[in-house]
């Protein structure tokens, strides 16, 4: 044998391995959520959404969830493009083997949910709503889709989960902080400025909060709840549509509501303040 047939073959050895991994991968582990092809779970048909059972895992809920999309619907004012699909995993182990997140929930952007096994344990508890957290990320999908892949990834963070949170009413619910302590927690100097959401320039702000991540997405959902007081739900609408084409946050903002939007939140700042000074 050669050596140039020895390379050759070489080459090929490793593409095989290459291809041997990603397939397992795909199939059984950290890219299973973008897999063309659904090994290990039994596959649930309903009106609104496709749900997945992995094979061992006992769930029976799925008119529940299925209902919960005309009411994601309903608010945002737009429909969804396709069925989301939801996943429901046997154990925590293999929840983790196949999901990218730890998180409770994980959405992506292919509209595929995963519902960690502790998720529905807490939810059985009482500990969390297993509604509202649906419905939380059943409206990061509608966004997602009616946004495309590249839009739906330059799409304003603090507004995907203002309104998240704003839309299922989860201010103080679970770890979330009711709007009145979001208010005193932000009049006592914590405030994540939006537009610095999932940049490095989140790192610079401090907050002295019990659930940093809890008080952020909380803190967004006033602001939503301030815009909408303010100038409407309609225009609110407006500005979460027009974004689904132009991600720029300021430029449609002064669009829709002819102010700028650092104005805005410092008259939401403001606004924060002088209702504590009341209380």
């Amino acid at each position: 044998m050669t050596g140039k047939k020895k390379i050759k073959l070489s080459i090929l050895g490793i593409i095989f391995i290459l291809m041997g991994i990603l397939t397992y991968e795909f199939l059984f582990g950290k890219l299973f959520p973008f897999s063309p092809v659904i090994i290990g779970f039994t596959k649930h048909e309903l009106q609104h959404t496709n749900i997945y059972i992995q094979n061992g895992a006992v769930f029976s809920d799925f008119e529940k969830i299925d209902t919960l999309l005309p009411i994601v619907e309903d608010f945002h004012e737009l429909k969804f493009l396709y069925k989301p699909k939801v996943f429901i995993f046997r154990d925590s182990s293999t929840f983790i083997q196949h999901s990218l997140s730890k998180a409770r929930f994980c959405v992506y952007p292919n509209s595929r949910l995963f519902i960690s096994t502790w998720a529905l344990k807490e939810a059985n508890e009482g500990s969390i709503s297993l509604e509202i957290y649906l419905l939380h990320e059943f409206s990061h999908s509608l966004i997602d889709q009616n946004a495309g892949f590249i839009q739906a990834y330059r799409y304003p963070q603090w507004l995907m989960e203002g309104i998240a949170v704003y839309s299922t009413n989860q201010m103080g619910t679970s770890f979330y902080p009711s709007k009145e302590e979001t208010y005193r927690d932000i009049a006592n100097g914590n405030f994540l400025p939006p537009l610095d959401f999932k940049t490095k320039k989140e790192d610079d702000t401090k907050l002295n909060v019990t659930y940093p991540i809890a008080f952020i997405y909380s803190e967004f959902a006033c602001i939503v709840d301030y815009l909408v007081a303010t100038y409407g739900k309609e225009n609110l609408l407006i500005f979460m549509k027009k974004l689904l084409k132009n991600s720029d946050n300021d430029e449609v903002f002064k669009e829709v509501y002819n102010i700028e939007f650092s104005k805005v939140i410092q008259n939401f700042k403001q606004h924060v303040s002088v209702n504590e000074k009341q209380n």
